[in-house]
């Protein structure tokens, strides 16, 4: 995972980007968002892991603060196992919905003999 950042001002949320290989993320969005999936998008694809959504600007601001000083103390490893996807969509109110689990790793057919 790479540096804390946030929406602000656009959207009130502070996140960790995807500091390594996120260029294959977007390549799969890319490849996924044609034909029946195609859908025009407010925002551009950034892949990220978000850690809060706030109600306001202003408490997204100081959030983005505390997340960088805790981020920076942290001594652990920066590197996470992404092992299923999830396809959303933006309902009412910025609230996201799950629409379907993708599980990586393994084929969604079964093999043919």
């Amino acid at each position: 995972m790479g540096e804390v950042a946030s929406f602000v001002p656009v959207t009130p949320t502070v996140f960790l980007r995807v500091a390594h290989a996120a260029y294959r993320m977007r390549e799969l969005h890319d490849l996924l968002n044609t034909e029946l999936l195609h859908c025009h998008e407010q925002w551009p694809y950034m892949p990220h892991l978000t850690i809060v959504k706030m109600p306001g600007l202003e408490q997204a601001q100081q959030a983005l603060e505390t997340s960088r000083g805790r981020w920076a103390d942290y001594g652990g490893t920066r590197v996470i196992l992404v092992d299923q996807l999830t396809f959303v969509r933006e309902g009412e109110s910025n609230r996201w919905i799950d629409l379907a689990p993708v599980h990586l790793g393994r084929s969604l057919a079964p093999a043919h003999k």
